[in-house]
C-alpha cells in the first residue's frame, strides 16, 4: 500500500503560479511512476503530467507551462505550474503505481482555482 497527501493548492490569479507537492509514504520502494491527474467540474479526469526514471510527459495543454519533478530521497513529487489560466480550474490528484500495467494509488486530491 502507498499513501499520497498532496499540498499546495489554492486561489490564484491568472498568469500566477502554484507549486503542488505530493508526499508518498507505505510501501514506497514499489514506485516507479508517479504523476499528477484534474478533473474540472463536469469533466473526465485527465493526465497532466507524469514522471519516471526515464522520462517525463506532458498534456499538451500543459506544456511550457507546468514541470514535474521528483525527489526520491524524500519520496514526493512536484508540479511546479506557471502562467496559469481559468481553464487549469480542477482538483489535482497525485498518482503512483508500479509501472503502466498496475492500477494507481490516489491522494484526496486538492483545489485549484484560477480566477480571470
Amino acid at each position: 500500500q502507498v499513501q499520497l497527501v498532496e499540498s499546495g493548492g489554492g486561489l490564484v490569479q491568472a498568469g500566477g503560479s502554484l507549486r503542488l507537492s505530493c508526499a508518498a509514504s507505505g510501501s514506497t520502494f514499489s514506485i516507479n511512476i508517479m504523476g499528477w491527474y484534474r478533473q474540472a467540474p463536469g469533466k473526465q479526469r485527465e493526465l497532466v503530467a507524469s514522471i519516471s526514471s526515464r522520462s517525463t510527459n506532458y498534456a499538451d495543454s500543459v506544456k511550457g507551462r507546468f514541470t514535474i519533478s521528483r525527489d526520491n530521497a524524500q519520496n514526493t513529487v512536484y508540479l511546479q505550474m506557471n502562467s496559469l489560466k481559468p481553464e487549469d480550474t480542477a482538483v489535482y490528484y497525485c498518482t503512483s503505481r508500479r509501472s503502466p500495467y498496475h492500477s494507481p494509488y490516489w491522494g484526496q486530491g486538492t483545489q485549484v482555482t484560477v480566477s480571470s
